[in-house]
């Protein structure tokens, strides 16, 4: 009996292996590839991306020959290093509130993303059918956002915020969560280098009505670099500053469902040569949004926007909002395409006197001013006055905001600003061709 259970049993053996092996290969008759497996009669996708979850807490790198895919918050812990190779492709996962694919880098920890010309850095969606080494996939448009979070760098440089006066939480994530604190006291802190980095289909729901920006710079200091820098399709805004002294430079936002470029809480550095193109279908409101300080430590910093280009393809969003406490210096950026032009808010503590408060007007009308638009381009509608509108949070129903409307146009005029059927200057757009999302899809 012995000697016949044995053939037996190898039989059954082998008759098992020979069906998981088929089970293995063929899928109700259908072979499935090696990157598949068969599930429930299907042939389904096997994920060979790399899978990053909860906190970095000591220096690594991601290569470019792998596909990270970021789950929940990712939080680069303080004295870590994140280093991402030239050409890699990061994906986020769909979630929102506390599960939401986000990156963050805080306060103390460093971020070294240093992309080229012809191999950039991309964070998209796990949606997104991009594979490593292409510039685009082919699934996901212009209109596509909301698909996971965004990046987000935290530092230690001057912030001005209503709630914290020098120290703020970001948007959605909890104040006991000490890694979304951001501000300081060290102007020159250095969060790292972000370089040829492309930003794609984000601004999903992190906390309770906030969406993430497609990059958010809170309290960022100029010892930061932040060159080349692309962000497509985000349901928010596309670059947001909190604060902060870091200079960025060569930026170019597609389709944002908010503003394009968002500037709070005294940010005084310097954005050149920044593109915005916005469109229809998304939301989308300001190219440019601006406030100024909110609380009374730093107050007096002034940012730069120059050598812009503000365009529209749709119907909807204006030029800019100049809100409130606006300080700084528009200057050499062109605007086409806007029904509605440049906004700047007026402000008065009562309805008789129209007495003036601090505000983005005061700042601009003032004689040694601290709000400076000069040398810039409005281009479609036929004047000057088209594209200045002062408006008034403060009074909406009486005669104030009109005193002061046209006093604002000359302001504007007398600073060079221009008013033409078409527009030329602005940005530099060869900066952004062969490794952007906008010049692989012909939106320069």
């Amino acid at each position: 009996m012995k000697n016949l259970l044995l053939p037996l049993m190898a039989l059954g053996l082998m008759n098992f292996f020979l069906q998981s092996c088929k089970e293995d290969d063929e899928c109700e008759g259908v072979a499935c590839s090696a990157n598949q497996t068969c599930e429930d009669g299907t042939c389904v996708d096997v994920s060979e991306n790399e899978l990053v979850q909860g906190f970095i807490s000591q220096d690594v790198t991601w290569t470019a020959d792998k596909v990270y895919e970021l789950s929940g918050r990712v939080v680069v812990r303080s004295g870590a290093t994140l280093s991402i190779e030239a050409g890699t492709l990061i994906k986020g996962q769909e979630g929102t509130g506390s599960s939401a694919s986000v990156l963050i880098v805080e306060r103390g920890a460093m971020i070294d993303a240093q992309g080229t010309a012809t191999s950039p850095i991309i964070f998209t969606s796990q949606s997104d059918n991009i594979k490593p080494g292409e510039i685009a996939g082919s699934n996901l448009d212009e209109t596509v956002n909301e698909l996971w979070g965004g990046l987000i760098i935290l530092g230690n440089a001057p912030v001005s915020t209503e709630d914290g006066d020098v120290l703020g939480q970001v948007e959605g994530i909890p104040s006991n969560e000490t890694y979304g604190q951001y501000g300081g006291s060290d102007a020159n802190d250095n969060s790292g280098t972000l370089t040829y980095v492309s930003i794609r289909h984000g601004g999903i729901t992190i906390g309770d009505g906030n969406e993430i920006n497609g990059l958010t710079l809170g309290g960022v200091g100029a010892g930061t670099t932040i060159d080349h820098i692309e962000i497509v399709a985000n349901l928010d805004d596309g670059v947001e500053f909190f604060g902060g002294t870091v200079n960025a430079s060569n930026i170019i936002v597609i389709y944002q469902g908010d503003d394009g470029i968002d500037i709070d809480q005294n940010y005084s550095g310097t954005i050149d040569n920044v593109i915005v193109i916005s469109g229809d279908g998304i939301g989308t409101d300001e190219a440019l949004e601006i406030d100024g300080p909110e609380n009374s430590t730093y107050t007096t910093g002034l940012f730069t926007i120059r050598n812009g280009s503000f365009i529209n393809e749709g119907t909807s969003g204006s030029a800019g909002d100049l809100k409130s406490k606006a300080q700084g210096t528009i200057e050499n950026c062109t605007f086409e395409g806007f029904t509605s032009g440049l906004k700047i808010r007026a402000s008065f503590s009562d309805t008789t006197l129209c007495t003036e408060k601090e505000d983005s007007y005061a700042h601009l009308s003032a004689a040694s001013p601290s709000l400076i638009v000069r040398n810039n381009q409005f281009g479609t509608n036929s004047t000057l006055a088209d594209y200045v509108n002062v408006y008034s949070g403060s009074c909406t129903d009486c005669s104030c905001p009109s005193g002061v409307e046209g006093n604002s146009d000359n302001i504007i005029a007398a600073d060079g600003n221009t008013a033409a059927a078409s527009v030329s200057g602005g940005a530099v757009r060869s900066e952004f061709s062969n490794w952007t999302w906008a010049a692989e899809r012909g939106k320069l």
